[in-house]
């Protein structure tokens, strides 16, 4: 798969390809041990998918998530904001003498109180990026949730529309800047929240706190030159070119 390549793992980081969909599943027993350790009870003990500390390769062209998504935003929003985020990071990480080679990008979220403002925000902005791209495909193909994942929400949320109606509001409610997402939590329960700025549930400083299974950009970035100060209509046609086959896949390796 095309977001597969260049990887830059942690030593530490236990890697294993799924046969199925060639996913990354996984940091070694110390990292979910010292995750746990940091946020008591925030985590399921799962395999953490490693993120490469360096922007990956967007995996479609800028104008295959057209007309929900136009180019002219795609552009800006990987080559400029995205790349902006990676490259902080980098200098972040020298800065505050950071050993990617011991540390993974889970980790070093994990423990980000730790850390200055900038690697909070960079952290969390290259993190957040690289798994949005992932998120979304051009294919139909992939439109369509698994039985099993479909299952799980029906439980949790009461149905599956109830979801998509909840998702849709945190990320609709969320003032100014930031993120909403769907959590996998340390009781094996989805729930829904939405973080200020680049922050996300892995941040040991966030109060919501799990997996993020599925996550949505709503910075004016993300939408405005298309739909300017309609989010709604944003997130309503971001539906259109979710991958929901990456994250039932996502979903089935922690659950």
């Amino acid at each position: 798969m095309i977001f597969m390549k260049n990887k830059q793992f942690s030593r530490r980081s236990f890697l294993k390809t799924s046969g199925k969909a060639g996913i990354v599943a996984g940091l070694s027993a110390g990292t979910i041990s010292a995750l746990a350790t940091t946020n008591a009870n925030a985590y399921p003990k799962i395999n953490f998918f490693a993120t490469p500390y360096k922007q990956q390769p967007l995996p479609y062209a800028y104008n295959a998530l057209e007309p929900y998504i136009d180019a002219a935003t795609m552009e800006l929003h990987y080559s400029k904001h995205a790349t902006g985020y990676a490259k902080n990071l980098a200098d972040a990480v020298v800065a505050e003498n950071v050993d990617t080679e011991k540390t993974s990008l889970e980790e070093l979220l994990a423990n980000i109180s730790r850390y200055s403002s900038k690697m909070r925000n960079n952290a969390g902005g290259h993190y957040n990026h690289e798994l949005f791209w992932k998120l979304m495909s051009p294919s139909t193909t992939k439109t369509a949730p698994g039985e099993k994942l479909i299952a799980a929400l029906q439980k949790d949320f009461g149905s599956f529309e109830n979801f998509k109606a909840q998702f849709s509001d945190a990320a609709k409610s969320r003032f100014g800047s930031g993120w909403a997402w769907l959590l996998y939590t340390s009781d094996k329960k989805f729930s829904i929240a939405s973080t200020p700025n680049q922050d996300n549930p892995l941040m040991n400083i966030s109060e919501a706190k799990g997996f993020p299974v599925l996550g949505i950009d709503v910075w004016e970035h993300a939408y405005y030159l298309k739909y300017h100060n309609l989010r709604a209509d944003y997130i309503n046609a971001w539906w259109s070119v979710l991958n929901w086959q990456f994250v039932s896949e996502r979903w089935e390796k922690i659950a």
